[in-house]
């Protein structure tokens, strides 16, 4: 599972079971079919339910890394496929921002259902509130229409920026800590011999 730490807001608009899990959905049945006893490797994430010109928006934080995931243009049956969306959202993110065949291969590996609870961490929360001022700042004074802007690339504009972490002294660039977690994933286990195609996540 990958557990995503959902504000009031955007809990209200999840159709989740008892559970906290999503509906399944045909492209998403895969996702299932692999083993939810166990967390994957990509951890925890915290999210949020932004209205950005009329337009429902979700955007992810990851807790150890603060890597962000830009979400734009959500409608209401898009919010219960929540788990593809968020899920194509990452892959292409990380392909925007850079990563190499071996990371693209390990991150579409640890994909796992989202479950979803009402958990906040306050310094994560920070770290969301921030990046949610700096793309309405990026979308105001560049006159950006967001229909006109993929998700990616503010995504990619967000993790290549660096944040303060409470408790760390030093500042967190989180393309450069996400691509780390998945470079010691790769030596806690076997790595995939094949490249994933992106073709799955569109």
């Amino acid at each position: 599972m990958m557990t995503i730490h959902a504000t009031k807001k955007l809990m209200a608009k999840l159709p989740v079971n008892e559970a906290g899990l999503l509906p399944l959905r045909e492209k998403t049945i895969y996702l299932a079919e692999r083993d939810d006893a166990a967390p994957s490797p990509l951890g925890s994430w915290h999210a949020n339910l932004l209205t950005l010109q009329r337009r429902n928006c979700v955007l992810l934080v990851h807790d150890q890394t603060r890597f962000p995931v830009f979400i734009p243009a959500l409608k209401k049956a898009d919010l219960a496929n929540l788990d593809w969306w968020f899920s194509d959202a990452l892959m292409n993110t990380l392909l925007k921002c850079g990563a190499n065949d071996r990371q693209m291969a390990l991150a579409a590996e640890m994909l796992h259902r989202l479950q979803v609870d009402s958990v906040c961490d306050r310094s994560v929360q920070g770290t969301m509130n921030r990046m949610a001022s700096d793309i309405e700042h990026m979308l105001y004074y560049d006159s950006i229409n967001l229909a006109e802007i993929t998700g990616y690339r503010l995504s990619a504009w967000l993790a290549h920026r660096p944040c303060s972490v409470k408790g760390r002294k030093d500042c967190v660039w989180p393309d450069r800590e996400f691509f780390a977690l998945l470079d010691q994933a790769a030596l806690s286990g076997p790595i995939p011999d094949n490249v994933i195609s992106l073709d799955a996540h569109r």
